[in-house]
């Protein structure tokens, strides 16, 4: 037991002097919150733009923030792709895939200050019913929705991180 406690006392020792940092490390009042809370999310077409952005506002909408200083655009690649061929021909198993290229623009400059993308694909089975292939390929599609959006915000994280920590213009 006391080894156990030793070589806890020494880890973390070790990591406060790694110079690992919590992301959200001042919870909703840190710079990181207070960036994320003032994106704005723009209109994504489609159902899966619409899944991809409710999901998004949902992550940030726990931000607080005093106005829109940036512009999420976000735009969508959705396929279905069947790879799996049965004797007779007909399609046994499907590939979805959801890609999504994003922008990060600075609402008063119109300026890009992140331009990057995120995705995720799922594999579906075909079966005999079509209502069962339907309702897959629609949870497929949620699940997917859900994935971008964290990649999506992560990343958007890390950009408020590092402009956080960037040195003023014109200081050393």
């Amino acid at each position: 037991m006391k080894r156990a406690a030793a070589a806890l006392i020494l880890a973390s020792l070790a990591l406060s002097g790694c110079g690992l940092r919590p992301l959200y490390g001042s919870g909703s009042k840190g710079a990181v919150a207070q960036t994320l809370g003032r994106v704005e999310v723009a209109p994504i077409p489609g159902k899966a733009g619409w899944l991809v952005h409710n999901a998004i506002t949902d992550r940030l909408g726990a931000m607080s923030g005093d106005g829109p200083a940036y512009r999420l655009e976000v735009e969508l690649d959705d396929q279905i792709i069947g790879f799996g061929v049965r004797r007779d021909d007909t399609v046994s198993r499907e590939r979805r895939t959801l890609r999504a290229r994003y922008r990060l623009v600075e609402a008063e400059k119109g300026t890009v200050v992140l331009d990057a993308t995120a995705g995720s694909d799922a594999g579906i089975d075909i079966v005999s019913s079509e209502y069962a292939t339907i309702a897959a390929e629609n949870t497929a599609l949620e699940n997917l929705s859900q994935v971008v959006a964290d990649q999506i915000v992560a990343r958007l994280a890390l950009f408020a991180q590092r402009t956080k920590d960037a040195p003023a213009a014109g200081t050393p």
